[in-house]
């Protein structure tokens, strides 16, 4: 759905308002920062819902908002109503959506999954989520390219499908926040627990100034439509790269877990998504553009790996969702922030440029962040390494 939603943007404001290509690509960073906002505002109460209601019943509320999302974008394609102000506002819906859908997922797992072998089932899980991932890009670009609203009417199906599976978790017994403070009060000591947990605050900065500078996915419509010429099939692909990678990693990780040196092979996987960036700007050629992206998800899957287990791991539960709610909103927001500052670096730079920049910025980043953070680099294995460092 975000696929069709972005390269149907792009194609709007060429066709339909007569943007150049450079004007065009900072609206779609404009339409990046639309999913941004309801991030930035909803993840305090986000992360509160999750540690204070059913975790299950959150998670089926915010896919019946994202349903309702797909259901109206079929509606317009269909009838052929399309407008730059409407994908802004179903953005800023879908961004709604996916700010209560993070945590009250990922703060389910530890309650259904043993500890021990956590690490090993947040890898199983990121290998279906990327899975989803690859088909959904590529299925999405083929039904596209097919018939239109088909794309969204398969979105809303498998969303209402999703609502399903949810059911299908058996009730399960979790701690509560404790105390009685005012729920904004609650809402607050989630983010200064993120703040003085040092390990905790660098992998998650890292993860946003990273990924900030460095995502590329914001212009694939762009490389899509007027630098590769594959068209919407294409985009589909481009998409899905990145997922391939990251579900290939995945299924590494699930069978080979790592163990030993988690904080510095962390930062190397920074650094190859750094890297495979700037190789995709400059490609000019299709195949090897789906390579580059591929390795680029494969890295950045290895850095999440890392920091989501030590996350879970190390996170109490009454707290649990609330610094989900966090870590959700750095991922996210690293995302569609991300689409802002290409959109904004497109528009000076150029979409080469732009891209080229993002990825030597990772890597800066990167180096930055080993020096200001260096209980990053020392983290040897999954063990609580933020609260030895704050004892």
């Amino acid at each position: 759905m975000v696929v069709i939603i972005g390269y149907q943007f792009y194609d709007v404001a060429r066709s339909d308002y007569g943007m150049s290509i450079r004007e065009a690509a900072f609206q779609l960073g404009l339409l990046g920062a639309a999913q941004f906002v309801p991030l930035a505002l909803l993840t305090p109460v986000a992360g509160w819902v999750a540690d204070r209601f059913d975790r299950r019943h959150v998670a089926m509320f915010a896919n019946s908002i994202d349903a309702t999302v797909a259901l109206t974008l079929g509606l317009v394609t269909y009838f052929d109503l399309l407008s730059l102000p409407l994908l802004y506002v179903m953005a800023a819906l879908h961004g709604v959506a996916r700010v209560f859908l993070a945590p009250a997922m990922s703060s389910m797992v530890p309650n259904i999954v043993p500890a021990n072998v956590l690490p090993r089932a947040i890898a199983f899980n990121s290998m279906a989520w990327q899975s989803g991932g690859v088909l959904g890009p590529g299925l999405g670009g083929l039904l596209f390219a097919f018939n239109a609203p088909l794309a969204y009417w398969a979105a809303t199906a498998m969303l209402l499908l999703a609502c399903l599976s949810i059911t299908l978790i058996h009730p399960f017994a979790k701690s509560t926040i404790k105390g009685q403070a005012h729920p904004f009060q609650q809402m607050i000591d989630g983010l200064r627990y993120t703040w003085n947990e040092r390990f905790l605050l660098g992998a998650i900065t890292l993860d946003l100034f990273a990924v900030l500078l460095g995502g590329a996915t914001a212009l694939l419509p762009v490389y899509a439509r007027d630098i590769l010429h594959v068209g919407a099939e294409g985009l589909g692909w481009l998409r899905a790269a990145p997922a391939a990678g990251a579900t290939l990693m995945a299924i590494g990780l699930s069978i080979w877990p790592l163990r030993h040196n988690v904080g510095i092979k962390m930062l190397w996987a920074v650094v190859v998504f750094g890297l495979a960036t700037i190789g995709f700007g400059l490609s000019p050629f299709y195949w090897l553009s789906l390579a580059l992206l591929a390795l680029l998800g494969s890295a950045d899957m290895l850095s999440v790996y890392v920091r989501s287990s030590l996350v879970q791991l190390n996170t109490p539960d009454d707290m649990r969702g609330r610094v989900a709610a966090v870590s959700s909103l750095a991922i996210s927001g690293s995302n569609e922030l991300g689409e802002l500052q290409s959109g904004f670096a497109a528009a000076l730079l150029g979409p080469v440029g732009a891209v080229v920049f993002g990825g030597v910025g990772a890597i800066l980043v990167t180096g930055i962040w080993a020096w200001l953070f260096p209980e990053l680099k020392n983290a040897r294995t999954f063990e609580p390494q933020f609260r030895k460092a704050s004892s």
